[in-house]
């Protein structure tokens, strides 16, 4: 998907944080990051920041110092589609299969919840309120594009000066703000930056490069199926499915003596006499859409019981503010493309209904190439039905379903992994999965970063040396500014600024973002 129309992300860049308290090891001025608040977000844009090590909270989006915070936090992937659940997996899915058709909740000894909620972001609860935006919204409205001193990609005229005052005025409704010559052509798209694949050392573990190895039998098996299926349906180009499509293709059917994935357990028929009805609903998070206003007072009361019980707030730090702040609150803006998925893109919560009742919450941002999970709450009465790790395996089902009809939508982001906290660890256990190299964002399969990370909290995971970060700053004087309601290149607003220099502020601001999103979004200056 083409990061295109419609109006363009407008941040306001706070710089680093103070440091503030650590919901890992308890430090309380050990968590360091950069943060920014964002007033509007395109989709492609908060794709293109986590691909950077950026994540939100509510409206606030920030991005770990990976290596002066007490506890570094790793951008974490699931390859959905090549996703193996294993065996806990399974019992949990059996276990909500159990409860529903026969009402079973027996409990498994000592069960453990490891994935009972993200609960990375209940650390971040605190920081966006205190780095809230006072700018007022008629502030934020560009009503000019300054087309002064054209900055140009390739055949650069060699005269410095260039015509002054050219403020070509731009209708309230246009896109041309974000669609204006100024504009250069994006680079290659962050998401598909090269993973690092080593071949494994021995006894390190499969190659996750290569596919499993699978029996010569159930590959006959796979062949006659393939030729049954295209007689049915006409020629396939070439002899076999390829990729991603046979992938889906071989776990849609039923298999003999092979494992069953998340789909043979979540989508299975239930019998007529089941004891309970689960329903998953996907809400667009928008107080114009009827179902989710209607569910807004029931789905606040259940945030509000979730952090009372878990994680032991008071009832003042889990209000219907605090909700709609930290979990209704986002600035990415919904978006609807032909060749997306048919809820389209922007921010949902997947809620689930038992017997006409919320029992839990998924609150996850849908974007072009992933589904990112951001948290989840859920009834503590229910706990026993291992909800956290239940919802993550719907999540990665429901990243394969969107990916049918959306086909660079292939990857569930998790959020963080944080392997100096132990307790954070379980993410890893849903594979295959990859960190983000803090240096240059390339993907690495997790597997080759935890030898790195049991030797050191932080870690560059990229091993060729010479590497570096592609996306990098290159052009400080292209940077979009949004200044007294005109957008313009940073080099007319540094002549224009009065008072002193603030390009150390923006230079910081455009490192962390990257090139080509430092020219898409539009920073505010006062």
């Amino acid at each position: 998907m083409a990061a295109g129309g419609g109006s363009p992300s407008i941040v306001e860049y706070f710089g680093g944080e103070d440091g503030y308290r650590c919901g890992y090891c308890r430090s309380d001025t050990g968590n360091l990051s950069h943060g920014m608040w964002a007033h509007s977000m395109t989709v492609q844009d908060y794709q293109d920041l986590i691909d950077r090590g950026w994540r939100r909270s509510g409206k606030y989006v920030y991005k770990p110092i990976m290596n002066q915070t007490c506890c570094p936090q790793y951008t974490i992937r699931c390859q959905a589609l090549h996703f193996q659940a294993s065996k806990s997996h399974k019992k949990v899915l059996k276990k909500m299969l159990k409860f529903i058709s026969k009402g079973d909740v027996s409990k498994v000894a000592n069960e453990e919840e490891p994935m009972d909620s993200h609960i990375e972001d209940v650390a971040t609860c605190d920081f966006p309120y205190r780095s809230e935006s006072q700018v007022s919204q008629s502030d934020l409205t560009p009503l000019a594009v300054d087309h002064t001193e054209r900055v140009e990609d390739e055949d650069k005229d060699s005269g410095e000066t260039k015509e002054e005052g050219n403020v070509q005025k731009v209708e309230s409704d246009s896109a041309q703000i974000c669609t204006d010559k100024d504009t250069a052509v994006p680079a290659e798209p962050s998401h598909s930056a090269k993973a690092v694949h080593a071949p494994p050392k021995p006894g390190k573990g499969a190659d996750l490069s290569k596919p499993l190895c699978r029996k010569a039998k159930d590959i006959r098996k796979e062949r006659k199926l393939q030729k049954l299926l295209q007689n049915q349906m006409g020629t396939v180009e070439g002899s076999q499915l390829q990729g991603d499509q046979a992938f889906l293709l071989q776990n849609s059917k039923s298999k003999t003596n092979q494992p069953k994935n998340i789909e043979d357990f979540v989508f299975v028929p239930l019998p007529d006499d089941a004891r309970h009805k689960l329903e998953v609903r996907l809400v667009p998070v928008s107080f114009e859409d009827p179902q989710f206003k209607s569910s807004f007072n029931q789905s606040a009361t259940l945030f509000a019981k979730y952090q009372m019980s878990v994680h032991k707030d008071t009832p003042s730090d889990c209000g219907e503010n605090e909700f709609t702040r930290f979990l209704c609150d986002s600035p990415l803006e919904a978006e609807h493309a032909p060749d997306g998925p048919e809820c389209g893109y922007g921010s949902f919560h997947q809620q689930y209904w038992l017997d006409g009742k919320i029992i839990a919450v998924g609150v996850i941002d849908i974007l072009p190439y992933c589904v990112s999970s951001v948290y989840l709450y859920y009834d503590p009465d229910f706990s026993f039905l291992s909800l956290g790790v239940y919802s993550a395996l719907r999540e990665i089902a429901f990243t394969r379903q969107l990916h049918e009809k959306a086909p660079d939508l292939s990857f569930y982001y998790m959020g963080f992994y944080i392997h100096s906290c132990p307790k954070m660890r379980y993410k890893g256990q849903y594979r295959p999965s990859d960190l983000l190299c803090p240096e240059t964002y390339v993907w690495t399969p997790i597997e080759q970063c935890l030898p790195l990370l049991e030797h050191s909290k932080y870690s560059r995971f990229n091993q060729d040396g010479k590497a570096v970060d592609e996306g990098r700053l290159k052009e400080l004087g292209r940077v979009r500014v949004l200044h007294k309601r005109t957008v313009m290149p940073y080099s007319v607003y540094k002549k224009r600024r009065k008072g002193p220099s603030d390009e150390a502020s923006v230079q910081q601001y455009a490192s962390l973002v990257g090139q080509t999103c430092s020219e898409r979004m539009l920073l505010f200056r006062s």
